[in-house]
C-alpha cells in the first residue's frame, strides 16, 4: 500500500529554487534512494519530509495525512524514525541504555533523581538490538564500538518507536566498504519483514544500486529520472547531467575494480 506520498513540495531560500515541485510516493516494505550531484536538493526535499524544514508549497502526506510543517517530534510520534548521518547515540552510556532510553522517550516516562531506570523496557530494548544483530554487545560501552556497530544501535534506536517510515540521511557516510554492504542488507531486510518505507539520501552507488527498490535523481531542485536502479542506470539524462557519458554501470564497475585492488 501506498505509505508516502509527496505532492509537489517546493522550497526557496531567498533566489534560490532548492525543491521544485518534487513529487513521489513510497510503498510499505519499499526502500526509495534520493540521488544527485552536490546542490541537487536531496538534502531540501529529505529534510522538508522529516520535519527539519517546512514546504513553502505541497503536501507530505503519510498514510492520507498532511504532516508537512509539522515539527520533528510530533512526525516521529506519528510513526517516523530517522538516522543521521553521523550517529546519534549516547556515548557514554552502554548499548542497551541507548535504546531503553528511545523507549523511555517514547512514552513519555520521567523519573527522578534518586530513581533507576535501568530495568525500563529492558526485554524490548534487547528484542530490538537482537534484531539488529547488536544482542551480544548489550553491555558493552558505545565509545568502545566499531562505527559500523554504532550505527547498528542508531538503527535500533530509530526502531524502537516501530515506525512505518524510515528516513535514512547518508546511512553509510564514514563506514568500510563492507560494513556499508551488511548494514543496507539489514536495513533491507528489516523493512521487508517488519513492511517499513525508507527512504534514504546516499552517496554510496553500490548501496544505492544494490539494495533499493527505487531511485529518484534530483538535479537543481527538480526530478529528472525514476524508476528501478535498472531504468535510472539506463536513463540518458542520468548519465549526461550526474555521472557522465559513461553511465552508472561503468562507474559501479570502476568502483568495484578499485575495491577489489584494495584501493577503494
Amino acid at each position: 500500500m501506498t505509505l508516502l506520498e509527496v505532492k509537489g513540495i517546493t522550497k526557496r531560500f531567498g533566489g534560490v529554487l532548492a525543491a521544485d515541485s518534487v513529487t513521489f510516493s513510497l510503498e510499505s516494505g519499499e526502500m526509495l534512494a534520493i540521488i544527485g550531484p552536490n546542490g541537487a536538493g536531496k538534502s531540501t526535499t529529505f529534510n522538508m519530509v522529516g520535519g527539519q524544514l517546512r514546504p513553502d508549497s505541497g503536501q507530505v502526506l503519510l498514510g492520507g495525512e498532511d504532516i508537512a510543517g509539522e515539527p520533528p517530534r510530533v512526525i516521529w510520534r506519528k510513526g517516523v524514525g530517522r538516522t543521521f548521518q553521523i550517529a546519534q547515540t549516547f556515548m557514554s552510556m552502554n548499548v542497551v541504555e541507548n535504546v531503553q532510553m528511545a523507549l523511555i522517550s517514547l512514552r513519555g516516562q520521567t523519573r527522578s533523581l534518586f530513581s533507576r531506570a535501568s530495568a525500563l523496557h529492558r526485554d524490548e530494548a534487547l528484542a530490538l538490538l537482537d534484531s539488529v544483530g547488536m544482542a551480544d554487545l548489550a553491555g558493552r560501552p558505545v565509545s568502545e564500538l566499531a562505527y559500523g556497530d554504532v550505527k547498528r544501535v542508531e538503527l535500533a534506536i530509530a526502531l524502537a518507536s516501530k515506525p512505518r517510515l524510515l528516513l535514512m540521511d547518508e546511512p553509510t557516510a564514514g563506514m568500510a566498504p563492507k560494513e556499508r554492504a551488511a548494514l543496507m542488507q539489514l536495513t533491507a531486510d528489516v523493512a521487508r519483514r517488519e513492511q517499513i518505507g525508507v527512504l534514504f539520501t546516499e552517496h554510496d552507488m553500490d548501496a544505492v544500486f544494490a539494495h533499493a527498490n527505487r531511485i529518484l535523481v534530483l538535479v537543481r531542485g527538480r526530478i529528472i529520472a525514476a524508476g528501478t536502479p535498472e531504468a535510472v542506470r539506463a536513463n540518458p539524462d542520468v548519465k549526461r547531467v550526474y555521472l557522465g557519458e559513461s553511465g552508472v554501470k561503468a562507474a559501479l564497475a570502476a568502483r568495484r575494480q578499485k575495491h577489489e585492488a584494495g584501493l577503494a
